[in-house]
């Protein structure tokens, strides 16, 4: 008994009285207006995408931290508010673009799932009504590339704007000799800006890659199924999906 009364002690000290009351419970207090600033602050979300981010790195993954998060989120409320999208609809896409990758704690196989449920939970907690809950796990559950659709609106910009964060700050390995591929396309890309126009209803991922480390090739060998889901998500949004590598449009 002192053993499990000890155990709540500490999980009380780092959550708090009233979360870990709430998780007890699986309460959800009456529906609010939830804010990506909501969702930044929630004690349990910041320890889920640290904890998966540091899981990712002992398995040689790339960066899945508070950069890319927070890029992803970023380029997600982009995406919609240049397609005019209502502003709560951009706040949506926000928050889900940055909870996205919280499922990497539990395992990066499923990690969309798994992040969805997550989501789900947390959300509920905090508030948020059911049908924006529906939305934005639904976003979760769809970003991965094997599996994911573009269900919906922000489901669309999240995949969108996950799938075009390739860049040389995501590598972890400092030893350039023993690079995967996946190590060697993302460092060869110098820069990468997802280009979104409402007048002629296009998407565009401009990306400059140094050839020398990486031939053009290898980037469609691991991103192809990528490149064809953000052509889907663009034709659900009502847009076209182009690419463009050192200045040539290639799709």
């Amino acid at each position: 008994m002192k053993r499990i009364l000890s155990g709540r002690k500490r999980i009380i000290q780092r959550f708090g009285v009233m979360q870990f009351q709430a998780i007890l419970r699986g309460s959800q207090v009456q529906s609010t207006t939830v804010t990506l600033e909501d969702v930044k602050r929630d004690i349990l979300t910041d320890t889920l995408i640290r904890t998966g981010n540091r899981n990712l790195g002992a398995m040689g993954y790339t960066e899945h931290g508070y950069r890319h998060i927070n890029l992803v989120s970023n380029i997600a409320q982009n995406v919609i508010k240049r397609l005019g999208f209502s502003g709560r609809e951009v706040e949506l896409v926000a928050i889900a673009g940055y909870m996205h990758d919280i499922g990497n704690v539990v395992n990066r196989d499923g990690h969309h799932m798994s992040g969805a449920v997550l989501a789900y939970l947390i959300l509920k907690r905090l508030g948020m009504p059911q049908d924006e809950i529906g939305t934005v796990t639904a976003a979760i559950g769809n970003h991965d590339e094997e599996a994911g659709s573009p269900v919906n609106s922000t489901a669309a910009a999240l995949i969108l704007a996950d799938k075009s964060d390739v860049h040389r700050t995501r590598v972890r390995n400092t030893d350039i000799a023993s690079f995967d591929i996946h190590d060697r396309v993302n460092y060869a890309v110098e820069h990468s800006f997802l280009r979104a126009m409402e007048e002629d209803r296009t998407i565009i991922l401009e990306l400059e890659i140094d050839t020398r480390i990486c031939p053009v090739m290898d980037y469609f060998e691991i991103f192809l199924t990528r490149m064809l889901l953000c052509r889907r998500s663009a034709s659900f949004l009502g847009c076209r999906f182009g690419l463009q590598i050192n200045g040539n449009k290639l799709i």
